[in-house]
């Protein structure tokens, strides 16, 4: 730092300020120090000051994504990738490639498939005949259900007597044997059998996710479920020993999965804070309520599922399953809250949302009004009564970028609630007019991409990247400066960080994205085209594309 003068300067291109467009801004020692004209901001050059000229490239706050799973999308990298929509035929094809360069007797593990894909849903004779040696399993795209052939549920000791967990069950064929697609916990039971990755696969693959994310101007995210590929502490671990090298840039909340049904999360929570340093704070906990609404019926849901579910008639095949029983979960909510943990909640169907909302209000009745937003995630489906109460309690709805716009999975959950419910999918919309607040969280590498700007397009079009003759959800459409203010402002809120990031002014955090259009005089169909020049955090830079 320079004393007297500005350390970095940012001129030459449009700034993005709550009052409107700026020619420039300074930086002293991290802090944005002033915004203006491009002379006002060239009066703080110093002899060691370094000027950025940005040749109309425009300067906008960075971006945060409140839910993500970044070594898991690391470690998928490495694995069978099957592209989210292949049919049946490419998807064998692939995993016979992979088989083939595979020893046999080794674990195979990958994904992502969907039904509607597919064309039906599979079994494990389908696998079996690409790979008879090999234990293979394959996640769906949402990752509450996997596809596995008859080596996998050997090697775990999954039969015809082996009872269903809590929280799951597997799919039967007519004798009684598993058919190889486990659902939520079930899919975890057989994974568990599954080598885990090394503690060397875990680092790789959280560096590399790191470095994805700055590269499309991603500042501050939430690491939605510690310990969902590695386990609780691989995963911990992992961020402890980068973030001491100065390998984690980003800011991080990292949030550490809770479960009635699983006594040793309590251990995890208790000793989150040996995990903390400048850049992590290890002080959410996340809870899950349901599963999706896809062909499984496993998210859960107030008005029954409109398809069938063989064997499955009565109330879970209908209705979808709540995990975890209301009194269990009120009481969860209003000790973490009281401990002064931010709490998200995967909440698909709307009645995993009216449970969540239930626990929040108790929560609030029992401690008072609090300052921690806990975090209603997913909402792919919210009733109207519902959406009007969230602001009341100080609840947070977020919603999932690139599933409100035709996809794959989206062709799933059409097919089993049904054309009307489909008019209100995500509807945020309806959440911002409530006042509501509202925050953006990918769910990466449930989808394919952490490109932001897809989203952003997407909230405004809800159709593909580029425009579509389909969309999913359209009256649920909002401005882009409403759908700016969700990975912006509103997500640093959020974060309890408003005052230190979200928007570009004097005094505030130089967490800054330079991109190579404005978005906001872009056409909307090519927003999705956006390229990061430079990400900044603390007024460093920490991504330059091309370097």
């Amino acid at each position: 730092m320079t004393d007297g003068y500005a350390d970095t300067i940012l001129v030459g291109g449009p700034v993005r300020t709550p009052s409107g467009w700026a020619e420039g801004l300074t930086v002293r020692a991290g802090v944005i120090e002033t915004v203006g004209s491009r002379e006002e901001v060239l009066r703080r050059r110093g002899p060691a000051t370094r000027v950025h000229e940005l040749a109309g490239d425009t300067v906008l706050p960075g971006l945060h994504d409140l839910h993500v799973h970044p070594i898991y999308a690391g470690i998928r990298e490495r694995r069978c990738k099957v592209p989210q929509g292949s049919g049946l035929a490419d998807t064998l094809r692939i995993v016979a490639e992979h088989i083939s360069r595979t020893a046999p007797g080794t674990w195979v593990l990958g994904g992502q498939w969907d039904a509607s894909a597919l064309g039906a849903t599979p079994n494990r004779a389908m696998l079996d005949a690409v790979a008879p040696r090999n234990p293979v399993i394959l996640e769906d795209t949402s990752g509450h259900s996997s596809w596995a052939n008859s080596a996998a549920l050997d090697a775990a000791g999954i039969g015809p007597g082996t009872p269903d967990p809590a929280g799951g069950f597997f799919e039967r064929d007519g004798s009684g044997s598993p058919s190889g697609i486990q659902r939520e916990t079930a899919a975890d039971l057989l994974a568990a059998s599954a080598p885990k990755p090394s503690d060397e696969e875990v680092e790789a693959a959280l560096e590399w996710a790191l470095g994805e994310m700055l590269s499309y101007g991603i500042t501050s995210f939430t690491e939605a479920a510690i310990g969902f590929t590695a386990g609780p502490r691989a995963e911990l671990r992992a961020y402890t020993r980068l973030a001491a090298r100065g390998a984690v840039r980003q800011r991080v909340r990292l949030c550490l999965v809770w479960s009635p049904y699983d006594p040793a999360c309590e251990d995890v929570i208790a000793a989150r804070n040996l995990y903390a340093s400048e850049h992590i704070a290890p002080d959410c906990v996340k809870i899950f309520l349901d599963g999706v609404p896809t062909d499984s019926h496993t998210a859960a849901m107030i008005e029954p599922y409109q398809d069938k579910m063989a064997g499955r008639d009565g109330g879970t095949g209908r209705h979808g399953m709540l995990a975890i029983a209301p009194g269990v979960l009120d009481l969860a909510v209003t000790r973490f809250d009281r401990m002064g943990i931010t709490v998200k909640f995967h909440a698909a169907g709307d009645a995993a949302v009216r449970a969540a909302l239930d626990a929040i209000a108790a929560a609030r009745a029992a401690n008072g009004p609090g300052p921690y937003m806990h975090n209603v995630g997913h909402c792919t489906f919210v009733a109207r009564a519902d959406i009007e109460r969230a602001a009341r309690i100080g609840a947070t709805f977020e919603v999932s970028p690139y599933l409100w716009r035709p996809s794959p999975i989206c062709s799933d959950i059409a097919t089993a609630v049904g054309p009307r419910a489909i008019e209100r999918v995500w509807p945020v919309r309806e959440m911002l007019e409530a006042r509501a607040l509202v925050v953006p969280g990918s769910d990466w590498c449930v989808v394919p991409s952490v490109n932001p700007w897809s989203a952003l397009e997407t909230l405004v079009t809800r159709q593909e990247p580029g425009g579509s003759a389909d969309s999913f959800g359209a009256s649920q459409a909002i401005t882009l400066e409403q759908a700016f203010d969700l990975f912006t402002v509103n997500a640093a809120r959020q974060e309890g960080m408003a005052h230190r990031v979200g928007h570009i002014a004097p005094g505030m955090l130089a967490d800054l994205v330079v991109v190579d259009r404005n978005p906001f005089e872009a056409k909307i169909t090519r927003v999705h085209d956006t390229k990061v020049r430079t990400t900044f955090v603390g007024g460093e830079p920490v991504y330059e594309a091309g370097a």
